[in-house]
């Protein structure tokens, strides 16, 4: 895999003997615990083998890794993690964050916090032979012979879109592309971003959907709530400044990339996070006899909701955000959720299937961990696209399936109205200078600590 080399600007250095000089004083010692980020080192171009970087990594993620423990003034330390252990892994914290292009999904967030989206993909299939399939359909009709790579997300996508093709998960990534490329296999399922390093040099391989839209976020332990914090304000400052955008160039080779860490995308990325774990919640209460409405645990919600917000307006030194317009937000996310719900229960649950997630000792809490997320952007939402677009956005960034439009319309209704009552009562520049919080026995952060540097 070659590595991206960045060049080194005047300014890049003087910001980094600014920040150095900022962080440390002559004696002073660095004894700040390790900050342990599992990271596969199989899936390019997020993580994958280098014999030149720190750590034995290198990529879009071990980029943002190496950054981000430097800003919280914390010692990397890279764990390699396998896909199908990543649940077991967090939970067991061998690790504080997963960034190794993690996919957002609805079970993930059971296990841990996902932080703003830093990417977006796609699944695809590879083919040799374009003749034979020239489309996705003709994978499905020709019973193809598919490989993935095990135990991830694409391996889940491959299952669930070629239901009737013989899908083989491979447990070494990097078989993947081999077995297809020697004419052991008809096709690949990868995904956007890895798809164009596997073709360097294997032209011929054509690509066929994309079959999905998937945002990739780092994953925070879920005991871990202040770190996830800090991180979610770095990369809304990293967004600001322009850093991620420049890694998303050089890295992906996006020229025009999406900002998916600004307030708005993060909210709507929030949004839909905590609609993709409706299904679920629809299951635990079918199971427990509940209704899908339960007036006192919304209740209970809202408030909740309107004291993060507040808390967070109250601590970057922002006026009260006004209530009705905050719990309008919310309400219209709830009344999105129960649509999602009740159509959730509208198909038999089969006999057999797993038993869901518990909804007071799981679901709920992944709920609750979601919504600092929408507070963070909320307070931090200066500006919407004119109504027609906006209520377009909003539609197309919830992805949970059974999502109305009529919902998405709702929830895009009260977010201009939450600026048209004073919101935001001033612009909220998220500012590249302004330290993060830092917990309890870490070095104070110094102006322009954390941005992301050329990799070394």
């Amino acid at each position: 895999m070659r590595s991206v080399k960045w060049g080194w600007t005047s300014a890049a250095c003087a910001l980094l003997a600014g920040a150095a000089a900022a962080l440390s004083s002559p004696g002073e010692t660095q004894t700040a615990p390790p900050l342990r980020i599992g990271t596969s080192g199989d899936y390019a171009p997020f993580s994958f083998p280098s014999e030149t970087a720190a750590g034995g990594f290198d990529g879009f993620d071990v980029v943002l890794a190496r950054a981000f423990a430097e800003a919280e003034g914390r010692p990397l330390e890279l764990v390699r993690f396998h896909w199908p252990e990543l649940d077991a892994a967090l939970r067991e914290g061998r690790f504080d964050i997963a960034m190794s292009g993690v996919t957002v999904r609805a079970d993930r967030s059971l296990v841990g916090r996902f932080s703003l989206p830093v990417a977006e993909s796609g699944a695809v299939a590879l083919v040799r032979d374009g003749e034979r399939f020239p489309d996705l359909a003709a994978l499905e009709r020709g019973r193809a012979h598919i490989v993935v790579n095990a135990g991830g997300h694409l391996e889940q996508i491959a299952h669930e879109r070629f239901p009737n093709a013989q899908v083989e998960a491979l447990s070494n990534n990097a078989q993947v592309r081999s077995t297809l490329l020697e004419g052991r296999a008809d096709a690949a399922v990868s995904d956007t971003l890895e798809a164009r390093e596997w073709r360097r040099g294997a032209e011929q391989l054509r690509v066929l959907g994309p079959l999905s839209r998937d945002r990739k976020a780092p994953l925070v332990r879920a005991d871990l709530p202040e770190l996830a914090e800090h991180l979610d304000l770095w990369l809304f400052a990293r967004e600001a400044d322009g850093t991620l955008s420049e890694l998303r160039r050089v890295w992906f080779g996006d020229r025009h990339p999406a900002a998916t860490a600004a307030p708005f995308a993060a909210l709507l990325a929030a949004a839909d996070e905590r609609l993709a774990l409706m299904p679920l919640v629809a299951e635990a209460k079918r199971r427990a006899g509940l209704p899908v409405t339960n007036e006192a645990q919304e209740a209970r919600v809202l408030d909740a909701a309107v004291r993060a917000v507040d808390e967070e307006a109250a601590r970057i030194g922002q006026a009260r955000r006004a209530e009705a317009a905050v719990r309008g937000v919310f309400q219209a996310l709830i009344a999105a959720a129960r649509r999602v719900e009740s159509r959730a229960l509208e198909i038999p649950r089969i006999e057999g299937t797993p038993h869901p997630p518990s909804l007071d000792g799981a679901l709920r809490p992944a709920i609750s961990r979601i919504t600092p997320k929408i507070a963070e952007a909320l307070v931090r939402l200066d500006a919407l696209p004119p109504r027609g677009a906006l209520r377009q956005r909003v539609r197309e960034e919830l992805r949970t399936p059974n999502v109305a439009d009529e919902d998405a319309e709702r929830l895009a209704d009260a977010l201009s109205a939450y600026l048209e009552a004073g919101g935001v009562p001033r612009p909220v520049a998220v500012s590249a200078t302004r330290p993060a919080p830092q917990p309890a026995g870490t070095p104070a952060v110094g102006p322009g600590r954390g941005r992301v540097l050329p990799s070394q």
